[in-house]
């Protein structure tokens, strides 16, 4: 009679799961027009395409054929270390130097380890497989807490890009790894957790420079959330981790580690730039060229922090003080005042990089969603704004990089920089928006 009963009641819970699961399939039958549509079905699309990727991600990897670019340079540059040689101007691997900072030697010896000292590639490739799960689903979750793209977008964001998978797994570069702790990073800084998110962006910059493209933003949103004083033990979290990362090096040959993995001067060469391709090689190779670009970049962030960042009424100095002692009363930082910042930081960097080679396609890919979308729909249409995502994507996947590519690529980040400069500004009118929201 109790096993008739425990039956009974297991019967009973399961045909009541069962009901329940098929209204929520009846309800999403019914709202499919608003799944597509509407952000806070966003965790719902993201598991959907999660789970499409695992299928996509490994089916690339066993169907397509890997390409050795510097996996092999990569793991005779951690060999040298491992072998006992500190002094950074001796590491070099088959494509050249070491110039990446000391994080990226710490994370590719546990691969180097894991893979057979770098002999089994498929497992190589299965681990930056998870590597680019990980990544998709940290992305997900900020634009989940930003509420600002219609799901739809999402599809172009994962199973469209043959390049961005092919970064991750069929090229194994050290930028993928860069990046996944960059947006755990942002999670945590969205999570208040600013020691631990300053502490994970700094371990991003240790595996490789281009992270501090997100630097300016991420130092305006310090100096907003705290004042000087109080950012200052954030930064020195970021300085700590950087001298302790590269100790070993650092006490072995200190100028020859920072002139490497620091090296703001280093040339590119012309025939790989995806940017560039539409000036003479030599202007691209000139100095004063670069200074230019140097110029144009800082002048536009400036203007962004002056004119769209910050617009409080104060002077911009008054970031400087104590939040309890300016006049403006401090509000939270919402999560689009974050993102908006770090991400557009970001951008304005890559519009005016001295080049672009193809595997930095993820520097920024996973942030246009948000950059195109960030704006209200009256002001772009969403099928122009998937042209512009469209084109960018063949302008990165046309190889070798024409005249015609390299200048569709710039004429797409103007529009978005137009739109971002055109748009509502993120401080502080999605405060208000928030708490309406909320």
């Amino acid at each position: 009679m109790a096993a008739g009963l425990r039956k009974r009641g297991r019967s009973g819970s399961v045909a009541q799961a069962a009901g329940l699961c098929r209204q929520w399939l009846h309800r999403a039958w019914q709202e499919r027009r608003l799944l597509l549509r509407e952000p806070r079905y966003t965790l719902l699309v993201a598991a959907c395409l999660c789970l499409a990727e695992v299928g996509i991600t490994f089916w690339v990897i066993h169907r397509v054929a890997y390409t050795e670019i510097d996996w092999k340079a990569y793991m005779a540059q951690v060999e040298g270390v491992i072998n006992g040689t500190y002094d950074y101007t001796e590491l070099r691997g088959d494509t050249g130097p070491l110039v990446y900072p000391a994080g990226f030697v710490y994370i590719f010896m546990g691969l180097y380890y894991a893979t057979g000292r770098g002999t089994d590639i498929r497992m190589a490739q299965n681990i930056f497989a998870v590597l680019y799960l990980a990544t998709l689903l940290l992305v997900f979750l900020i634009y989940h807490q930003t509420c600002k793209v219609p799901p739809f977008v999402f599809f172009f964001m994962c199973c469209a890009s043959y390049r961005v998978h092919s970064i991750f797994v069929l090229r194994l570069f050290n930028d993928p790894v860069a990046m996944v702790l960059l947006f755990l990073s942002i999670n945590l800084l969205l999570a208040q957790r600013w020691g631990w998110g300053c502490c994970c962006f700094s371990l991003a910059v240790s595996v490789k420079m281009n992270v501090l493209l997100f630097a300016p933003g991420l130092l305006f949103l310090l100096l907003t959330q705290f004042g000087f004083r109080g950012a200052l033990p954030k930064l020195g979290i970021c300085a700590g981790l950087q001298v302790a990362l590269g100790l070993p090096f650092l006490l072995e040959n200190p100028v020859g580690y920072l002139s490497r993995s620091f090296d703001l001067g280093r040339q590119f060469l012309f025939r790989w730039t995806v940017n560039w391709r539409f000036i003479p090689e030599a202007l691209f190779l000139h100095r004063a060229f670069h200074l230019a670009l140097l110029a144009a970049h800082l002048t536009l962030l400036l203007l962004f922090a002056l004119c769209r960042w910050h617009s409080t009424g104060e002077s911009i100095l008054s970031l400087l003080r104590d939040p309890s002692k300016r006049k403006v009363p401090p509000q939270p930082l919402t999560p689009n005042q974050i993102v908006s910042t770090l991400f557009t930081s970001n951008f304005i960097g890559i519009c005016f990089s001295r080049s672009l080679h193809y595997q930095f396609y993820v520097w920024y890919f996973h942030t246009l969603p948000y950059l195109l979308w960030a704006t209200p729909a009256r002001w772009l249409p969403h099928l122009f704004r998937l042209l512009v995502l469209g084109l960018i994507e063949l302008s990165w996947n046309t190889y070798p990089s024409t005249s015609c590519s390299s200048a569709a690529l710039h004429a797409c980040h103007a529009v978005i920089l137009l739109q971002l400069w055109l748009g509502p500004q993120p401080f502080p009118k999605s405060a208000q928006h928030s708490k309406k929201a909320h």
